[in-house]
């Protein structure tokens, strides 16, 4: 037999999109309303559930059917905001950049796990 499928299946995990992550909390993660993360972050609440709408930050939804965050949602729209202001993107292209820079951390993070070091710098 020849070592190719195992190769082939190295190269899968470094290309392939991770699977889904199960957490079983011990202790209730603590989760933040719409109006908390809109006052930590400054952004407008119905900008927030347009970012929702978009796919831009993640949110869930409680009991009553309210948006409820992640405690790190302040820092997501933040990253939104700077790419918005910062690089003059459009919504789509916002999307399409976050899942660029998430790819290239997952990607990183592969190659310090298998020992590769690059002599470039990361960018994220």
């Amino acid at each position: 037999m020849s070592d190719r499928p195992a190769e082939a299946r190295q190269a899968f995990s470094l290309t392939a999109a991770p699977p889904a992550r199960v957490q079983y909390a011990i202790v209730p993660v603590p989760r933040l309303s719409l109006q908390t993360v809109a006052r930590r972050s400054g952004v407008h609440p119905d900008l927030i559930r347009r970012f929702v709408a978009l796919g831009l930050v993640e949110a869930e939804r409680d009991a009553s059917g309210g948006l409820v965050f992640a405690p790190a949602a302040p820092a997501a729209l933040a990253r939104v905001q700077r790419l918005r202001t910062g690089l003059c993107l459009n919504y789509a292209s916002i999307g399409l950049v976050l899942d660029l820079l998430d790819r290239i951390s997952l990607l990183e993070a592969a190659l310090r796990r298998a020992g590769t070091r690059s002599d470039i710098p990361p960018w994220t």
